[in-house]
């Protein structure tokens, strides 16, 4: 009886690591896809001050003709 308690409170112990590396393995997932939808707007952001520096450059050369 006394190795069915061992071997029961190994199992338990395996289970309880394996639940914690799960948790740990999602809560990562998630972070990365927080992770790209910023860096999806950031480069939407860099891509509207690009199309504002052309609009800004080309008045600054048809100001100085």
């Amino acid at each position: 009886m006394a190795k069915k308690d061992r071997l029961t409170r190994v199992a338990v112990s395996i289970g309880g690591s394996l639940g914690k590396a799960d948790r740990a393995a999602h809560r990562v997932a998630k972070a990365g896809g927080v992770a790209k939808k910023e860096l999806e707007e950031i480069s939407k952001q860099v891509d509207a001050l690009k199309k504002q520096l052309l609009k800004t450059t080309k008045r600054l050369k048809a100001a100085l003709r």
